[in-house]
């Protein structure tokens, strides 16, 4: 089916010799916002890190790893059809380098410009308008480390949107992030949804989960061990099974909070 942009046949991954995900099968759809839950440990990352093919599965006869319907991918082609951020990836940002050039390097899957990289008028226009869309338009010339851990954030989410993926990929978006950062970019997390992008939101935060999820996935000890919609599982029951840990939820607006049980 052309909406299915990953799809995963028991696929097993290893990670300095050790199994971290076993027998993933699973579909994700366009159109279809998803936030894959679960605590330190589970393998989530190690899922970003197979769509980015930073992490190869395992050959076997009965397993495939396909993106848009393709076991084999060129990795120009994965930029403009997914958008990747993560907090490993801003960590290869230096200092001095300031927000628009680092936006800018996106264009050319780099981490700053080169003498022989020169953006063209239509990726300057692109570049800005993204700065705009994320109320990032007034750091334009800052460099990189003056940034607040919020405007990072939304800056690697801007450098993921320059080629106008069909599915942006957030790592922990919220790490790390005080309450009005962390607010402000799950605003933009909405915004995306709403303009029609694909979420997939790795986290093991059940209050940053936006309304807009229409799926849910729990991961643990390298395993899905349940999908289904925010109704189904983000339920005291549920959610105190997957973190081991009695917990009480409660919803306003959308969203959950959870309390110790």
């Amino acid at each position: 089916m052309n909406d299915i942009w990953f799809d995963a046949n028991h696929v097993e991954a290893l990670l300095g010799g050790r199994a971290v995900i076993h027998d993933l099968s699973l579909k994700l759809k366009l159109g279809e916002s998803t936030t894959l839950l679960g605590p330190n440990g589970a393998g989530k990352s190690t899922l970003v890190n197979l769509i980015n093919r930073s992490v190869y599965p395992l050959v076997k006869p009965s397993s495939h790893l396909k993106l848009f319907g393709k076991s084999t991918i060129n990795i120009w082609q994965l930029r403009s059809s997914i958008g990747i951020a993560t907090s490993e990836l801003e960590h290869r940002f230096l200092p001095h380098i300031c927000a628009k050039e680092l936006i800018l390097s996106g264009f050319f899957g780099a981490t700053r410009l080169g003498r022989d990289q020169n953006p063209n008028q239509s990726q300057l226009a692109k570049s800005q308008s993204i700065m705009e869309q994320l109320d990032l338009g007034a750091f334009a010339e800052t460099p990189f480390g003056q940034l607040s851990d919020g405007q990072r954030r939304r800056l690697m989410i801007a450098r993921a949107l320059v080629h106008s993926p069909k599915v942006l990929v957030l790592d922990e978006p919220c790490r790390a992030l005080d309450l009005k950062a962390c607010h402000q970019l799950l605003a933009t997390m909405r915004d995306l949804c709403n303009q029609g992008t694909t979420l997939l939101v790795i986290t093991h935060r059940i209050d940053t989960i936006i309304p807009e999820m229409s799926r849910i996935l729990f991961i643990k000890e390298g395993r899905i061990c349940d999908d289904g919609t925010p109704t189904q599982l983000l339920l005291d029951s549920k959610l105190s099974n997957l973190f081991k840990t009695p917990l009480r939820v409660l919803e306003h607006k959308g969203y959950r909070q959870v309390l110790p049980g």
